[in-house]
């Protein structure tokens, strides 16, 4: 999927963050980006990606029903390309040898 926003949900717990995940994901046509643990898990960021009306939708959604209220969240539709490339750093350090699409702005062109 070609996306050109991406959603971010920070919330406490690995549960509540997978809950708000599955809801967004359930809402509406996004995919996850990345996700970062911080503090042992204590809090975590999930970042999803599609277009801007469904990840706005998403994260709406999931900051309204998650099993805990996020600490924060927030929409960015058509992210510079160093926010780009931070999220594509980001969702490297998990994905051990697997080639991922790369959400770059030839990507974001060709939507």
């Amino acid at each position: 999927m070609k996306g050109t926003s991406l959603g971010f949900i920070e919330i406490s717990g690995v549960a509540a963050a997978i809950d708000a995940l599955d809801i967004m994901c359930k809402t509406s046509g996004v995919e996850l980006a990345t996700w970062e643990r911080k503090l042992g898990g204590r809090l975590v960021t999930v970042i999803v990606r599609g277009d801007v009306a469904a990840v706005t939708e998403a994260v709406e959604t999931a900051s309204k029903n998650a099993i805990k209220k996020p600490a924060a969240s927030g929409v960015i539709a058509n992210p510079h390309r160093e926010i780009l490339r931070l999220v594509e750093l980001s969702a490297g350090r998990f994905r051990k040898g697997q080639q991922s699409p790369r959400l770059d702005e030839q990507t974001i062109q060709e939507v």
